[in-house]
C-alpha cells in the first residue's frame, strides 16, 4: 500500500495493494501504522453520470471523515480544508479516483468534500467516520470566489443537485468567518 501525503495535513491519496488480482483497499493495521486512525462506521455508495458535481458538503456539529474510492469509472475528487486553527484554512486538493488507478481519498472530519464525476458514468464508495446527518449538513458552492476550484469541465456545464444550488458563498457565511 502506497500511501501519499497532501501537502494540506490529514489528506492522504493511498494506492491499494494489489496481490493476484485481489485489491485490498483497507488494511487497519496498515491504516493504524501510518497515523490513519479514523474508525470508520458505515459504508455509503452513490451512482452518478457524466458531469454531475456534487458538494461541497460538510456536517459541523458531527463531523464525517471519509475514505472515496472509485468502484466505476472516474471522479475528479476534492477537500477543502475548513479547520479553522489549520495552516492551511480554505485550501483545498483534490485527486484523480478511478476504478482503473483504485486509488482512495483519505479525508479527515473538518473538510468539505465534493467531487466531478467526469467518465460517462461513476459509481463511488465512502467509507464515513459518522452518521450523515442531514439537519447538520451545510455547503459551499461548488465555484465559490475564494476557494478558485480548478474543476475539469472542459466548457461543460456541471450538473448540480438543486439544495447544491442554495449555498452561501464563504464571504457570507457566518460559519467561515
Amino acid at each position: 500500500m502506497k500511501i501519499e501525503k497532501s501537502f494540506i495535513s490529514g489528506l492522504y491519496i493511498i494506492e491499494p495493494t494489489i496481490i493476484d488480482e485481489e485489491i485490498i483497499k483497507y488494511d487497519k493495521k496498515i491504516f493504524k501504522e501510518n497515523n490513519l486512525n479514523m474508525e470508520f462506521i458505515q459504508d455509503n455508495e452513490s451512482f452518478s453520470m457524466k458531469n454531475v458535481l456534487r458538494g461541497l458538503h460538510i456536517q459541523i456539529k458531527k463531523p464525517q471523515g471519509k475514505l472515496v474510492s472509485v468502484l466505476e469509472g472516474e471522479i475528479f475528487d476534492v477537500a477543502v480544508d475548513l479547520r479553522k486553527d489549520s495552516k492551511t484554512y480554505m485550501k483545498w486538493d483534490s485527486a484523480i479516483l478511478s476504478s482503473s488507478n483504485n486509488k482512495m481519498f483519505y479525508i479527515p472530519e473538518g473538510f468539505a468534500h465534493g467531487f466531478l464525476v467526469i467518465s460517462d458514468v461513476a459509481k463511488v464508495s465512502f467509507k464515513v467516520s459518522n452518521l450523515w446527518n442531514p439537519e447538520d449538513e451545510i455547503g459551499i458552492p461548488w465555484n465559490d470566489a475564494t476557494l478558485n476550484i480548478n474543476w475539469p469541465l472542459n466548457k461543460n456545464v456541471p450538473i448540480i443537485a438543486e439544495k447544491d444550488t442554495k449555498y452561501l458563498s464563504i464571504k457570507d457565511n457566518r460559519i467561515f468567518n
